[in-house]
């Protein structure tokens, strides 16, 4: 046993050896609570009425673990000896960061389960809590101010010269704000888009050729996910330099459907195909019936042209609802034997004697 006796940078292998039992108890005691977590409190979190305690289960699991292990760093370094304190002082400021930091992770954590648990299912409630964009640009502000103060605490207690690195940015404040033109026009293009309000989360707008359902306004960008299921990411500062196109907004969607009856069609199989039309806008719910027009409109080329003006109501949706309607005009049109027309063309022959 002489060999653990032996001096190794201050300290014998066996104190060494202890140091590390620490640190390997810790990992140990890591994959216990893994298990206990996994097994037993995650089943108890589960049948629970509310998703709050789950939720928080997820997002401080890490955390905890993580705060197992630097305990077990701790204990481990503070078992050894060192003749030089400067050593030892890395070694502390080293653990001294890293548990601020976790502590930040947790603080910041336990805010976004609050907002996403609480704060937003009740704001959703409220008349105006679904179109609200200005809340998830609270929520990331409020989170990055969390781990501004975490690190710049975490910093100050390892013994930097907080004031100082604070004068070296405003030194750097000019060249930073050169560089950062772009971010800092998105940034108040972003705060116009809050002011203004030209559209709201879940409106469906069209800008650049995008066309689709606002999902999230940022700070600095808005993501719009296009009707064909591509979420586009768009600088704030186009909307302010190009004109955006509100589809939500509009009263009705106008549709006009131009129908075609072959030529043999006469009078009162027309005035049919009217009244088929205007029966249609009174049965289906999602026309406003009161402005929509249908009549016979021209002499085509190879058809007598009907034409018919209806609105969808802004609720309804834009294309179910006229799959609907032009279904059910075929379908009545075909009960009603009312051909429509193809082009077609007609050739007399004059024989030359």
């Amino acid at each position: 046993m002489e060999f653990l006796d032996n001096i190794f940078l201050d300290n014998t292998i066996l104190e060494w050896l202890i140091a590390l039992a620490y640190i390997i108890g810790s990992f140990i005691s890591v994959k216990l609570l893994y298990w206990i977590i996994s097994n037993v409190i995650k089943k108890l979190t589960q049948k629970t009425t509310t998703d709050l305690d789950d939720l928080l289960l997820e997002t401080l699991e890490k955390p905890i673990v993580y705060s197992i292990l630097l305990l077990g760093y701790w204990i481990a370094i503070h078992s050894l000896k060192f003749s030089n304190q400067k050593v030892l002082s890395f070694l502390e400021n080293f653990a001294l960061f890293t548990a601020i930091i976790i502590l930040t992770s947790i603080i910041s954590k336990l805010f976004n389960a609050v907002v996403t648990k609480v704060v937003l299912p009740y704001i959703e409630k409220t008349e105006k809590g679904q179109n609200n964009f200005l809340l998830p640009l609270i929520r990331k502000t409020l989170g990055s101010t969390i781990w501004m103060f975490g690190i710049i605490i975490a910093l100050d207690n390892i013994g930097f010269d907080i004031t100082a690195m604070i004068a070296g940015l405003g030194i750097g404040g000019l060249a930073l704000a050169l560089a950062a033109q772009d971010s800092v026009k998105n940034i108040f293009a972003g705060i116009m888009i809050f002011l203004d309000k030209p559209f709201k989360i879940q409106d469906r707008i069209q800008i650049e050729g995008y066309d689709g359902i606002v999902e999230e306004v940022g700070l600095r960008s808005t993501r719009v996910r296009t009707l064909d299921g591509r979420v586009v990411t768009i600088p704030n500062s186009t909307f302010t330099d190009t004109s955006v196109v509100n589809i939500t907004s509009q009263p009705s969607l106008k549709i006009m459907l131009n129908l075609g009856l072959t030529y043999d069609t006469d009078e009162k199989e027309i005035q049919k195909g009217v009244d088929i039309l205007n029966q249609i806008v009174a049965d289906h719910s999602d026309i406003l019936d009161e402005e929509c027009e249908a009549g016979f409109k021209d002499f085509g080329d190879f058809s007598l042209g009907i034409l018919f003006i209806y609105y969808i109501k802004p609720e309804a949706h834009w294309l179910d609802s006229q799959n609907t309607i032009s279904k059910e005009v075929l379908r009545r049109f075909n009960e009603a034997k009312l051909d429509f027309a193809f082009p077609t063309q007609t050739i007399f022959k004059k024989e030359i004697q």
